[in-house]
């Protein structure tokens, strides 16, 4: 059965990520035109999904929109996954001063309330893609050093990799060809997962006007924009909010899939 959802979620996955990715030859209309003679107008044969306030082409938008969630959820991620490796593995691999040094900087992050935290950094910053960017990879690197650290202690503890330290073997040599080889399969789970909190954390950072600015179209910026209009045009909430929730879901699936083949047993917190 497992293996079932799974393969519904990779589908479904597939299916949000091409449509993104071809969303410029798949959008029927062009995303950024308004027409205010036919805004908020319910699904038609000439716009399937209907219309925002604009006027706007709501199936074009959706197409548009996914792009930026998944995009940014995906960089954010990537960062964050970096900047955790390498602090985690440093953390790990060399302990004493070093580990003491790191964890303390990493565990005054993790202490931080991931949301308000990010909120905060957003906010400084100000609105827009940077700062959210900033936000997204300063609220969640620490999680990913903490668990990386935990496994590189367990790695540099086998005899092995002990008896390349006693012969006089290049640190760096070790890390890369012995160390970061077997972190693969924990980097690809953490990271999958992580990719779904992601889009969570970018669309309520982005309903609260600290994400993805107007015009560019954006799911979350979708569903902020169509609150003053929930009764008239309730299909500008529930369209958008839906393929969050897929989106969230499909990458959650994957990710635990993915975590029962790598006996993965850790998951990253904020």
């Amino acid at each position: 059965m497992e293996r079932y959802t799974g393969a519904a979620a990779l589908i479904v996955l597939a299916c949000i990520v091409l449509s993104g990715i071809f969303a410029p030859q798949l959008a029927p209309m062009n995303p950024f035109e308004p027409n205010m003679a036919i805004r908020l107008q319910g699904p038609t044969a000439a716009h399937l999904l209907g219309t925002d306030a604009l006027g706007r082409d709501l199936l074009s938008r959706m197409l548009y929109g996914g792009r930026s969630a998944l995009l940014l959820s995906l960089v954010s991620t990537v960062l964050a996954l970096g900047i955790g490796t390498v602090v985690g593995v440093l953390a790990g691999y060399f302990g004493g001063r070093v580990d003491d040094v790191l964890t303390t900087v990493s565990n005054v992050f993790q202490g931080i309330p991931g949301i308000s935290f990010m909120v905060a950094v957003a906010g400084f910053v100000g609105p827009g893609v940077t700062g959210l960017l900033l936000a997204l990879v300063v609220g969640s690197w620490a999680g990913f050093s903490r668990i990386v650290r935990a496994e590189v202690m367990q790695r540099a503890a086998e005899p092995y990799v002990e008896h390349l330290r006693v012969l006089g073997c290049d640190n760096g040599r070790v890390i890369l060809r012995h160390i970061l080889p077997a972190l693969g399969g924990t980097l690809l789970v953490l990271g999958t997962l992580r990719l779904g909190r992601g889009v969570l954390a970018i669309a309520g950072l982005s309903f609260l006007g600290l994400g993805v600015q107007p015009p560019t179209p954006d799911w979350s910026t979708m569903i902020s924009d169509a609150m003053l209009y929930y009764r008239q045009a309730p299909h500008l909430i529930i369209v958008p909010g839906a393929a969050i929730v897929l989106l969230v879901s499909s990458l959650n699936m994957v990710g635990q899939l993915l975590r029962h083949r790598f006996d993965v047993r850790q998951e990253v917190r904020g």
